[in-house]
């Protein structure tokens, strides 16, 4: 069962995922809010009162750069350390038990010394699916998975697609007018998409790992295929 409180903090986990949208791939969009709870009130245990603190936050900027949990006990080294033993994880996706370009998360956060782990969705990985959980609770840390589950889904369908089916997730998309037409029959043509439309555009190649294309796109119009859109948030490093 999750409480009021586990939905709220794993939303904002989901939402600090989100940061990543356009920097992460090949890797997942992963978010990370770590939570220390005090019981302020023990009278009775069916009548206690917990107060929470979020204590350190992450999120999962870049392809061999740190993942959300390491940084969100990064964040909390550096502002709350004596808060982080005890505390809870909340966090998108599975933390990871094996050694990529970085070291396992499952693994910093029994270094840690957390008290709980809330996990929204288990890895599509099939080589890896369940291990972190696994690492986490041999350890006799208290593990949860399931919460907003969907919504967790919806931040990877690409990589969940490779991962399960080991195909690309594809998107489509086609300017063309009523009677089914790019251009005129002399090769003459220009924008007959609306600016939204294009600027939707724009956001999909950003998120895309590759842009397949006709030949006469390329050697007629010499297109480039690539974003143009002001705004969108990159990580260096």
């Amino acid at each position: 069962m999750f409480t009021e409180q586990d939905h709220h903090y794993m939303a904002l986990a989901i939402k600090l995922a989100k940061q990543g949208h356009y920097t992460t791939s090949p890797n997942p969009r992963v978010g990370c809010v770590l939570v220390h709870e005090e019981v302020i009130d023990r009278v009775a245990a069916e009548r206690e009162k917990i107060n929470t603190q979020i204590i350190g936050t992450g999120f999962h900027q870049k392809a061999g750069q740190g993942h959300a949990e390491v940084n969100a006990l990064l964040d909390a080294t550096t502002n709350n350390p004596h808060l982080i033993k005890g505390s809870t994880a909340y966090v998108t996706l599975e933390p990871c038990s094996h050694f990529g370009r970085t070291p396992p998360c499952a693994q910093a956060l029994i270094d840690a010394q957390v008290k709980r782990v809330v996990v929204a969705m288990v890895d599509p990985n099939p080589e890896v699916s369940g291990r972190g959980l696994a690492m986490l609770e041999q350890a006799g840390i208290q593990i949860a998975f399931g919460l907003l589950e969907n919504e967790a889904k919806s931040l990877n369908v690409g990589f969940i697609n490779v991962m399960t089916k080991a195909l690309p997730y594809v998107r489509v998309k086609l300017a063309a007018s009523l009677d089914g037409k790019t251009a005129m029959k002399n090769g003459e043509s220009k924008w007959i998409t609306s600016t939204n439309a294009r600027f939707d555009v724009q956001k999909l190649r950003a998120q895309s790992c590759a842009v397949i294309t006709g030949a006469d796109s390329i050697l007629t119009d010499n297109a480039k295929m690539t974003v143009r859109l002001v705004g969108i948030r990159r990580f260096k490093g």
